[in-house]
């Protein structure tokens, strides 16, 4: 059975998600609309990726009759009211990261999922990678003994990007990058609520954070540690510590293709693109869209590997470190 996908927003994050598409069988997925602000954006973007429709609203995508499952990708302030309208619409949706701007938003996401009957699935691309299933695998079988630490970092020089330095954009290294290391850290304890979180960083000017490191304590004496700035470079790798070995994930953690168990390497390249990308390893996005039509074609409305609690812990660990840190966002005050 073909899923058919709307596509939401004309950005490059929608660019690179339709690229991923495309490496997948034709009558698995096919996109079918796509929704920009801007008529003339929409239209570009469907001439470029040979969309049959194009909206100049998202309210129009909402009402095609001819659409399985909506692709967000518009930037996280508007997360929640472009998601509900999908969800009031009986639309299933697959949202970009972070699912919303804290918790209390990706709560009511998750209950107009629930009181639509859709789908509804934050689309942290990493944790359906290969690489992130032989993680997975390896850690179930005992391969590094017992974990104790876990660590993991991103950075990247974002400062030119006015999206990155915002508030009323969503600026901030934590929402944008952090994330990816804390829901690393989350997969590896399967989802498990830390003990204890401490956070520590500093601001930009426009009081998003620049830089932060986040300490968290798991039961049984677990710790792990996240690392994320927009104003350096970091290598980017991720480790898992046991009683009887390592795994280590080199750069890109975030879109992984090889992974290192106790010195030995494995490669798990990402499909070839059919256009050029605007990010590194986007067609391994295909991952999670092949994890959508799963769910889609066996009735479930959330996905086990990314699950409707995931992304709520998820949500709690970053208020509570901006919280620390002293980021606050238009939205933590409504």
């Amino acid at each position: 059975m073909q899923i058919r996908w709307g596509i939401c927003s004309a950005g490059k994050i929608s660019h690179d998600f339709t690229v991923a598409l495309r490496t997948l069988p034709a009558e698995n997925h096919q996109v079918v609309a796509v929704a920009a602000r801007d008529l003339k954006h929409a239209l570009e973007f469907a001439q470029k990726h040979s969309i049959p429709r194009a909206y100049g609203s998202y309210e129009e995508l909402a009402k095609d009759p001819e659409i399985d499952v909506v692709y967000v990708g518009t930037i996280h302030p508007h997360h929640l009211a472009v998601g509900n309208l999908f969800m009031n619409a009986k639309k299933n949706i697959l949202c970009e990261k972070p699912l919303a701007m804290n918790l209390k938003e990706v709560q009511q996401l998750i209950a107009t999922a629930k009181k639509n009957d859709v789908f509804l699935m934050e689309a942290v691309w990493t944790r359906f990678f290969p690489v992130s299933v032989e993680i997975n695998r390896l850690l179930s079988r005992g391969e590094v003994g017992e974990v104790k630490v876990v660590r993991a970092d991103f950075g990247v020089p974002l400062t030119h990007v006015v999206r990155s330095v915002q508030k009323e954009l969503g600026g901030g290294a934590l929402l944008d990058i952090g994330i990816y290391c804390v829901q690393f850290v989350l997969m590896v304890f399967n989802g498990e609520k830390p003990e204890s979180i401490q956070a520590t960083g500093v601001c930009l000017d426009t009081g998003v954070d620049e830089a932060m490191i986040v300490t968290l304590k798991f039961s049984g004496h677990r710790l792990a540690v996240c690392t994320c700035t927009i104003t350096a470079q970091l290598p980017n790798e991720a480790l898992i510590a046991g009683t009887k070995g390592t795994i280590k994930v080199p750069a890109h953690m975030w879109c992984p293709t090889s992974l290192m168990v106790n010195g030995v390497e494995s490669h798990y390249p990402v499909p070839e693109p059919a256009l050029p990308l605007n990010f590194i390893n986007s067609t391994g996005m295909s991952y999670e869209a092949e994890e959508v039509r799963r769910c889609l074609l066996n009735g479930l409305k959330e996905s086990s590997r990314m699950s409707h609690a995931d992304s709520a812990l998820l949500a709690e660990i970053m208020d509570e470190a901006r919280r620390q840190v002293g980021v606050v966002y238009s939205q933590d005050s409504q």
